[in-house]
């Protein structure tokens, strides 16, 4: 598995919201008996100290992921455009004024390091076999947010440093507000949740639905993962949006049909209501976008909830879209 979490900005963004019934948590495991070996490295510093091209490419030669994924190596005609490109970026001033503002917004790290221990740990119960990547913390002049693979997860710091940043990612306020710190690991946790390895799939299957339930089973694993997470967080709607949802799934659903939506293979169709806008306008100015994959959601959370005999992990390798969505009998209330 490698993955950016650009393929987040399908899913979603960051929030919070005070709904008593999203408030509460999902099965919360028990792991006093698991132990996991984290290894974090803080690399936040070291590209701000750069003082010369041959410290640049001394530090890169020594971490190569960051050189070919993270600064994406192979973008650049040559290796001297490359490294003069970084050098220019790392030694520019206000480099010292995004450390600093990081450190402010991160401080030691330990924050991140219980959230990422947390969220592994319960991985470990679901998964004994399941490895832990090492992790290393970067900033990279907004370059990139996060990076994930098997062995290894990079995460951007300065990518992650919340609203009223002096420098924020340039992209649309709607999304900007998923960029904060208590982001990163529900980010993480929805990129497994999408891995073939834990969420089976049917390649053939190019209906909405299929994508809608694949969408549904990350949320899914990501709860189990961070059981006491809001959904708000995972799904990213802000107080509103999600309690509107909620509140209006019954106009939702005949928007659904209406269209005959769940078996379209058309792009638009997709792209309507599982794509990333601010809102699904087709249905009202009040529903958030990608609200197929809210829906997607609801019908996984239906569909364990009536096949209580299946396991957790049973529930994630059901590759069978149209069978989960038939056994979920998932109907909104009218």
């Amino acid at each position: 598995m490698r993955i950016t979490v650009v393929f987040l900005l399908l899913i979603f963004s960051l929030a919070a919201c005070k709904n008593d019934v999203e408030e509460k948590c999902a099965f919360i495991p028990d792991t006093k008996n698991i132990t996991i070996d984290l290894k974090i490295e803080h690399l936040e510093d070291s590209l701000p100290a750069i003082t010369s091209k041959q410290e640049l490419v001394n530090f890169l030669s020594h971490h190569i992921t960051l050189r070919d994924f993270v600064f994406s190596r192979s973008a650049y005609p040559s290796d001297s455009v490359f490294i003069n490109e970084l050098y220019v970026r790392f030694s520019n001033p206000h480099i010292d004024t995004l450390l600093l503002e990081t450190k402010k917004i991160f401080g030691d790290g330990a924050y991140l390091e219980n959230e990422f221990r947390s969220a592994f740990t319960t991985l470990k119960y679901y998964y004994p076999d399941f490895q832990i990547p090492k992790i290393q913390l970067v900033i990279t002049g907004l370059e990139t947010d996060l990076f994930v693979s098997d062995s290894l997860i990079v995460v951007g710091l300065d990518y992650y440093l919340g609203k009223g940043s002096r420098y924020p990612p340039n992209m649309y306020e709607y999304m900007l507000r998923r960029y904060q710190k208590n982001f990163i690991v529900p980010s993480v946790m929805l990129l497994y949740g999408i891995d073939s390895r834990y969420n089976d799939t049917d390649l053939s299957d190019r209906t909405m639905l299929a994508d809608m339930i694949t969408y549904g089973k990350a949320y899914y694993f990501a709860k189990h993962m961070m059981p006491c997470t809001p959904d708000s967080v995972l799904i990213g709607y802000t107080a509103e949006e999600i309690a509107g949802a909620r509140a209006n799934q019954d106009m939702i659903w005949k928007r659904l049909i209406e269209d005959e939506a769940f078996y379209s293979t058309d792009g638009k169709v997709k792209q309507r209501y599982i794509g990333e806008r601010p809102k699904t306008f087709e249905v009202g100015d009040q529903a958030p976008g990608r609200i197929g994959t809210w829906v997607g959601w609801q019908i996984v959370n239906n569909y364990a909830a009536r096949k209580s005999e299946l396991t957790f992990t049973e529930v994630m390798m059901q590759k069978d879209a149209k069978l989960i969505f038939n056994e979920s009998r998932y109907r909104p209330d009218k």
